[in-house]
């Protein structure tokens, strides 16, 4: 049997079975032994061959996002002896280094104040805990921004490598954490009128948080760490400002030893930026004063062609939704969680076949009334370019009455 486990295509072929297996319904006991058989030398990025090839086969990645959490509950234990991290993650200002210090920040505030104010809720009959519980909630809620940088900066990255399947599951478990965590924050608004309920709920709710803590530790970052190149880490560390950070925020800038974008840029010939002149049908501008007119426009703007891949994106002070230079190059089904794909397919479709020429949708975000538009960019001669989504709040709009002329502006 030896001879077979070293053998890396038979081992990819078993552990596939084993997730098949517990798909039809056994438990995680009952492929526990042969699982152990094979664990040796089983690496992050096995798993994900093993899930992009089921999710190739025809599973649902709803199904894959089902047996995430039984994989990593055979995973765990095993993968710690095996991979230790690489030493880039371990510095200071490395992305993955700034992800882990957020996970760590995380755990305190869970087991430091969370999981102490609840005990304290269930056994006092006052609401300071309440008032407490309120508190910890409202700064667990910045746990969005991890999980932001991780879906728009390092899923990107590594999709370009093909690895689709982890991103598309991961990102699906973030977005029933966060709805978790948000259901949380409204049970413990005001007093709940089954305390015990409410408490089993929160508990729940902290083990999801702190089991994608571990599937991010001992798959998603050994995994990155194997396949991202140094440069592109470097543009993550650029990048991750612009969303922001959870609880933690990297004292250091990580400088790279032997990367230099810019100079590596210069020495294979590409031209600075802004230089020479965009000449269009009615008139021309340089590409500073280009960029500055659409980053200066009240809008988000987001330019997708018509093979489905994100081209442009406008970078104005007040974004509605996050972006980053990392989407550039992405399949736009990507960008968006796996419950609204078949949506976002079904517009596009749409607007590619001619059966709309735009679509409307809005939404209140908080006190922001949002209006969202698509456009189909269509040639002079009709020909579908792509799509345009132009995204506007619209709030101060709503409440405009009357009129107001330029001749009345005389201030």
């Amino acid at each position: 049997m030896s001879e077979y486990i070293n053998n890396r295509e038979y081992r990819q072929k078993v552990l596939r079975e084993l997730i098949m297996e517990l798909h039809d319904g056994k438990s995680v006991e009952e492929v526990k032994e042969r699982f152990a058989k094979l664990i040796e030398g089983v690496s992050p990025t096995e798993i994900s061959m093993m899930e992009n090839a089921l999710i190739r086969e025809g599973m649902p990645v709803s199904e894959v996002q089902r047996l995430c959490d039984v994989h990593a509950a055979v995973f765990k234990g095993s993968i710690e002896e095996i991979h230790q991290s690489e030493d880039p993650g371990e510095i200071p200002g490395h992305p993955v280094h700034t992800f882990k210090m957020e996970n760590r920040a995380i755990e305190r505030l869970i087991t430091k104040k969370i999981k102490p104010n609840l005990e304290q809720f269930l056994q006092a009959s006052d609401n300071n805990s309440l008032y407490n519980l309120r508190e910890n909630l409202t700064e667990l809620l910045e746990i969005d921004k991890h999980y932001l940088r991780k879906e728009n900066l390092l899923f990107p990255y590594l999709e370009k490598y093909g690895i689709t399947a982890p991103p598309k599951v991961m990102w699906g478990v973030d977005d029933e954490i966060r709805d978790a965590i948000k259901e949380c924050v409204q049970i413990f608004s005001n007093e709940p009128a089954d305390r015990k309920a409410a408490a089993e709920q929160l508990i729940a709710a902290l083990g999801r948080v702190e089991e994608m803590i571990f599937k991010e530790e001992n798959i998603l970052f050994p995994m990155t760490l194997e396949t991202l190149a140094e440069d592109e880490w470097l543009k993550i560390a650029r990048e991750s400002d612009e969303i922001g950070f959870c609880l933690y925020k990297p004292v250091k800038e990580w400088k790279p030893v032997r990367v230099n974008i810019e100079k590596k840029a210069q020495q294979q010939g590409e031209k600075p930026a802004g230089e020479g002149y965009i000449t269009l049908e009615t008139g021309s501008f340089t590409q500073q004063e280009l960029e500055a007119m659409l980053n200066t426009m009240p809008v988000d703007i987001t330019f997708v062609d018509k093979d489905g891949v994100v081209k442009y994106f406008s970078q104005g002070p007040e974004r509605i939704f996050p972006r980053t230079k990392a989407v550039i190059g992405r399949q736009v089904q990507n960008c968006h969680p796996p419950a609204s794909v078949h949506i976002v397919e079904g517009i596009v479709e749409d607007l590619k076949s001619g059966k709309k020429d735009h679509e409307d949708f809005w939404i209140q975000m908080g006190d922001r009334f949002i209006h969202i538009r698509y456009f189909a960019v269509r040639s002079k001669e009709g020909e579908f370019l792509g799509v345009l989504e132009f995204t506007q709040n619209i709030t101060e709009i709503r409440k405009l009455t009357g009129e107001k002329r330029l001749v009345e502006n005389k201030e």
